[in-house]
């Protein structure tokens, strides 16, 4: 049977990490899509686990090829996931997450339109911004960048199958994990495998 493929987008600050966590801690079928990046792999990071480490050279070659069925530059580096990859990952029955923005959301589902795009909102854009002003460590340079970044991620939802608020974590954890179970139990996902038992074979 197919895997499935589940992509996430929330905006920095409305807890994404922790709810993320503990739903591939509980479903050993789900895994987290790898990329490839440009960016120095970082100590304790393992390629082919973590990222795909390339050469900018090298990356610049699978993107301008059309390999890459989403990417992006950050910060000077570029991130981007392999079309092949995804598709022997899926063939293989693998559940893969991925954690894009709105952008590479888009551009997967365009790839992909059996995908499951979920987004996941703060109780409020009051309270994310409270939950931004409460992070440690942010200058208020950083700080700027990611509420405008939240303001303009909170524009996208309305196009996504399935939104989740997380104000409750426990509640936010059961509701993904109740949409992973139903994209699992759709008709499209599961009839080709099961007709011929009640169709028979040369249905």
């Amino acid at each position: 049977m197919p895997g499935e493929i589940f992509v996430i987008t929330a905006p920095s600050g409305t807890g994404k990490t922790t709810l993320l966590k503990p739903l591939m801690a509980a479903d050993p079928r789900l895994r987290f899509s790898i990329s490839y990046t440009t960016r120095p792999r970082r100590p304790g990071e393992v390629d082919g686990k973590d990222y795909f480490f390339v050469s900018p050279e090298e990356f610049r070659r699978l993107r301008d090829s059309g390999a890459l069925a989403e990417w992006v530059e950050q910060f000077g580096y570029g991130y981007g996931t392999s079309r092949d990859w995804v598709l022997d990952m899926v063939r293989g029955g693998g559940d893969l997450i991925f954690d894009l923005d709105s952008r590479g959301a888009r551009a997967l589902k365009k790839e992909f339109p059996q995908g499951t795009l979920i987004f996941i909102l703060p109780p409020s854009l009051t309270e994310l911004e409270r939950r931004l002003q409460g992070r440690g460590g942010l200058d208020p340079e950083e700080l700027a960048r990611r509420l405008a970044n939240g303001r303009a991620e909170l524009q996208e939802p309305y196009w996504y199958d399935y939104l989740v608020i997380n104000d409750d974590k426990a509640t936010a954890l059961s509701h993904l994990q109740a949409i992973v179970q139903a994209a699992r139990c759709r008709t499209s996902q599961l009839w080709p495998q099961l007709a011929s038992l009640y169709l028979g074979r040369n249905h």
